[in-house]
């Protein structure tokens, strides 16, 4: 191939420390120890910047369970994301993000940019979302947050403490064991009839038995670490329901 046609074709460059996985949902978790640009839209199940900043291009929508920045992250296109961590995150013009959980020293905003969440602790989410329960019920199952769809961008070479990263194509993976899913939410709704829960807590484990009664395998896999391990009880059943749903995402 001529040096001209390698021309038209997108660099990757993918600096030295950095790890690329895929989860078992078929999400990609990316970590590099630099700054990290992404110019395509996709969907991550985690995105760190151990030392550097993280900057999302205008016309790119990204979904993304965790996004960490050593220093920034910088937001032009469309962002939906259950936590982020930054010293600082700055939504820049026409910028939209739909964060829930936002942990940042210093939150900026242009006037013509819009953010929606910023729960300050899953605590504080788990009650609200108890509070309203069947009005979540009722929602669809999924919603596109970016309205319009993104354009897709040519990518440059930059320097190698830099990632650009590309359209990619991952494979699904199969989805969680239904049979422990069935059997620890059994144990569960046994074990919420019980009066020596908090309210805090009683709200959190309602929360992930209806993740269990839906299936909704993404939800159960962000909360269900967290909520058992804040409940003080440690019952058997608890034991039991924790085993099963280690199990079920264990693939």
């Amino acid at each position: 191939m001529s040096a001209a046609g390698e021309a038209n074709f997108p660099t990757m460059i993918i600096p030295r420390g950095t790890e690329i996985r895929v989860n078992a949902h078929g999400q990609l978790s990316i970590k590099t120890p630099g700054n990290l640009v992404i110019q395509n839209s996709g969907i991550y199940s985690e995105i760190e910047s151990t030392n550097g900043s993280i900057r999302i291009e205008e016309n790119v929508t990204v979904e993304a369970v965790s996004i960490r920045a050593g220093q920034a992250c910088f937001i032009q296109g469309t962002l939906t994301a259950w936590r982020v961590h930054a010293k600082r995150i700055a939504l820049e013009d026409r910028a939209r993000a739909f964060i829930m959980l936002q942990e940042s020293e210093h939150l900026e905003l242009a006037k013509t940019a819009r953010l929606v969440g910023n729960f300050a602790n899953e605590k504080e989410l788990y009650l609200m979302m108890g509070k309203f329960s069947p009005q979540l019920k009722e929602l669809p199952g999924a919603m596109d947050m970016g309205g319009t769809q993104p354009q897709h961008r040519e990518i440059s070479s930059d320097r190698p403490t830099t990632m650009k990263i590309p359209a990619m194509n991952v494979t699904a993976q199969p989805a969680p064991d239904d049979e422990h899913l069935r059997s620890a939410q059994s144990l569960l709704e046994r074990e919420m009839a019980r009066a020596d829960f908090s309210a805090a807590e009683a709200e959190a484990l309602r929360e992930l038995v209806f993740g269990l009664r839906e299936r909704n395998t993404q939800r159960i896999a962000l909360i269900w670490r967290d909520v058992l391990g804040e409940l003080r009880s440690r019952s058997e059943a608890m034991r039991q329901a924790y085993e099963h749903l280690e199990q079920a995402f264990a693939r």
